[in-house]
């Protein structure tokens, strides 16, 4: 696995990944970051296109992501993390309105496990999902994060 940190407005962020594509995207401020594994290798080459787009999402540029993932999860995460994927930018849906839309309505507590362990934030945007009265939930890179991408993502804020 090669991995590379990037400097970003929310903070340092890991990335790894493998020739499948881009595995993790973690936040490295908050009071958990994920370290290198035994046996990865540091390298930036990999995530040049990675860098990019979210540098150019950063800068209200970009909209959407186009770089192969390859998460490691469950059936069930895997199809969680691709609907989160279906939320358009600027928009947010509930755990219940998620677990609809995978066609598990009694689910919200499993969608929102799954959404907490999404490997790949931002542009797995499960940064898009609130509580159904409206309010932020728990989230990977902390609260505050979480509401600087919803408010860059609403035209609100400019991280850059």
């Amino acid at each position: 696995m090669y991995y590379c940190h990037m400097h970003s407005p929310v903070g340092k962020l890991l990335l790894a990944g493998d020739e499948n594509g881009l595995r993790i995207l973690d936040f490295q401020d908050g009071p958990h970051p994920l370290r290198p594994g035994n046996g990865w290798q540091e390298d930036k080459q990999p995530f040049g296109q990675v860098m990019a787009q979210l540098a150019a999402y950063f800068a209200g540029r970009r909209r959407a992501f186009d770089v192969p993932l390859a998460p490691a999860g469950t059936p069930f995460q895997l199809k969680v993390w691709r609907a989160l994927q279906t939320i358009p930018y600027g928009e947010t849906w509930s755990y219940g309105e998620l677990a609809r839309r995978i066609r598990k309505p009694t689910a919200s507590r499993a969608v929102g496990a799954a959404n907490g362990d999404n490997p790949i934030a931002i542009i797995v945007p499960c940064h898009r999902v609130i509580g159904a009265d409206g309010s932020l939930t728990g989230y990977g890179g902390g609260l505050r994060i979480k509401q600087q991408l919803l408010e860059l993502e609403s035209g609100e804020r400019s991280l850059f």
